[in-house]
């Protein structure tokens, strides 16, 4: 009689359950693959979104920025998330986007936002991760990095043409040295290891002991602290400074659902969503005071300097910057 009971609602549920979803407007996002994933934040947001907005939040996963450029005025996008400041420039060049609407002075990001188009929602700085039960002595400054022997460190990194901490670090490395920036990559390149497309695969063959570093981000010891309680892996803090990575979204603006994407950059600064960021995300949301962080973030160390290049300057950067690269390990 139970497993009757049990089936027969069962069927039930499952028959009214398309009804009940045509009957509520779906608002789409696109994300990148990470978002949506089962350990990304998209399942948190989405059941905390849904349950205040009477619609069905889809996320469509993939390359966002190239998938907007191709698809251009006839994008099925309402909203998108997972955009850096490398990207903006272009994003912005298609006309597509509209205002955020977000109150910004309060954003609690270690570099100063006005922007009205792109809303922040978490951050980091980039940074190289070790294993302190591995890696004894590891460098004190970008500059001893470089200065290091030949084949003195085994580095896993990523490609910039494939992935936007790769990207980032490029520009991290011009910040820093200017037109001395390809002798700096000419030094690094006998200490790295591989170069992976993207994050996911770097950072796996570091947590499987493959290499000594990997290029990463401030926060991501945080993960290892609170989900392995494993003290031992540190970002490295340089005194040249880490670059500024940070994640933005933006809503259509030609989009047949206005209220719902609005409503959808409202809830990004609400303290609900915030607070999710840290522990799903593993990084430092974009408005959340520093004491209502997670313990094992208020405890980061922190770099000294956060170093940034405006979406202008990244643009023009990217392709020089990129060049260098390519011409260091080509050889």
């Amino acid at each position: 009689m139970r497993s009757l009971t049990l089936t027969l609602t069962a069927s039930l549920l499952s028959a009214a359950a398309p009804a009940l979803a045509a009957d509520k407007p779906q608002l789409t996002v696109y994300a990148p693959d990470y978002f949506a994933s089962e350990w990304g934040p998209g399942p948190k947001i989405e059941a905390g979104f849904e349950a205040q907005c009477a619609c069905d939040l889809v996320f469509v996963t993939g390359d966002v920025l190239p998938r907007i450029l191709l698809e251009g005025a006839s994008t099925k996008a309402d909203a998108v998330i997972g955009l850096n400041t490398d990207q903006t420039a272009r994003a912005r060049a298609t006309g597509l986007f509209a205002p955020h609407n977000q109150d910004v002075a309060s954003l609690t990001t270690p570099v100063t936002w006005t922007d009205p188009t792109f809303l922040p929602f978490n951050w980091s700085e980039v940074a190289f991760v070790y294993d302190d039960t591995r890696l004894k002595n590891p460098p004190k400054s970008f500059q001893e990095l470089l200065d290091a022997p030949a084949n003195a460190y085994k580095i896993v990194m990523q490609d910039p043409r494939s992935s936007a901490s790769g990207l980032a670090t490029l520009l991290w490395v011009k910040h820093i040295y200017g037109d001395k920036a390809s002798e700096a990559w000419a030094k690094l390149a006998p200490q790295v290891l591989t170069v992976t497309k993207d994050w996911s695969e770097s950072y796996g063959m570091f947590t499987d002991g493959e290499a000594d570093m990997v290029l990463s981000y401030t926060t991501s010891p945080a993960y290892h602290i609170v989900e392995e309680k494993d003290l031992h892996k540190h970002a490295l803090m340089f005194p040249e400074g880490n670059y500024f990575m940070v994640e933005l979204a933006a809503q259509l603006k030609d989009t047949d659902q206005p209220e719902l994407a609005q409503k959808f950059m409202d809830y990004i600064l609400s303290p609900e969503f915030q607070t999710m960021i840290p522990e799903a995300n593993w990084s430092y949301p974009a408005k959340l005071p520093n004491d209502q962080l997670p313990q094992a973030f208020r405890d980061l160390p922190r770099p000294e300097k956060t170093l940034f290049y405006s979406e202008a300057e990244a643009e023009a950067i990217r392709k020089p910057a990129l060049e260098e690269w390519l011409r260091a390990f080509a050889r």
